[in-house]
């Protein structure tokens, strides 16, 4: 493989990103960090646009999850070596000791790093599809860290002068618009005071998965998925008659469905 040379950094906590980004520049002085990357959908562009060498992945990140945007590298970048950054505790960790990438645990080392970039300069092949499948999948299958949030059952949201209660699983998708969001269900449309960049942590990632920037759809309100000869997809939805653009990138996401 030619020599590494480009990455991309994926962590939602801005301190640790850019203690991570110092500590790149530091031990690795000829790779250049293309994108810094503040959520799942944001990493999903970047490897897009910049198909980069390496990836470094925080595992937990709102919306999108280090999960998902390896699964979408694996079609849109297959050349991307993985690093996985994580505060799992061991039981997770044995699944990275036979996988097919990398990992960090947080609060990443110096000394830690600096086996990590020996491994990543020392591989002479791709990474192997097959096998970082496998480890992905492994990976969702774990429990929960302690101490995670629980999914958000119930939402707030105003029409007009009418507040209504609306049940998270009665959502078809959620739309950004502007600082706020716009709540889609069968009977219409209300308003969330709160941004989808906030509303991300507390939806269940198993449900809600995020096909453009400024959308994210609901799994089971989804009828159907067509892609066009660009590569995008569009999303039929059961109860709506408007269809969801998919950007090119996130389309990886809806290669198993």
């Amino acid at each position: 493989m030619a020599e590494l040379r480009t990455c991309i950094v994926a962590e939602d906590e801005a301190l640790l990103r850019q203690a991570l980004v110092a500590e790149l520049q530091r031990a690795w002085p000829a790779l250049q960090v293309v994108a810094e990357c503040e959520d799942g959908a944001s990493a999903v562009e970047a490897l897009a646009e910049h198909r980069p060498d390496v990836a470094f992945l925080d595992i937990r990140m709102p919306g999108l999850t280090g999960l998902d945007v390896a699964r979408v590298a694996a079609d849109a970048s297959p050349r991307t070596q993985i690093v996985f950054v994580t505060a799992y505790d061991q039981y997770a960790i044995d699944a990275f000791e036979h996988g097919a990438v990398d990992y960090l645990l947080k609060p990443v080392k110096p000394e830690r790093l600096a086996t990590t970039i020996d491994r990543l300069q020392a591989r002479d092949t791709l990474p192997d599809a097959a096998a970082l499948a496998a480890l992905l999948d492994r990976l969702a299958a774990l429990p929960k860290q302690a101490g995670a949030v629980e999914p958000l059952t119930w939402l707030t949201a105003s029409a007009g002068r009418e507040t209504r209660l609306i049940l998270v699983d009665d959502v078809a998708y959620f739309r950004a618009d502007q600082k706020y969001t716009t709540v889609v269900t069968a009977e219409g449309e209300a308003l969330l005071r709160s941004s989808l960049r906030e509303l991300l942590p507390r939806l269940d990632g198993n449900t809600f998965k995020q096909i453009h920037r400024g959308t994210i759809v609901n799994l089971k309100a989804i009828a159907g998925i067509v892609r066009d000869d660009a590569g995008r997809g569009t999303v039929r939805l059961r109860q709506r008659p408007e269809t969801l653009t998919v950007s090119q990138p996130f389309m990886a996401l809806f290669k198993h469905m």
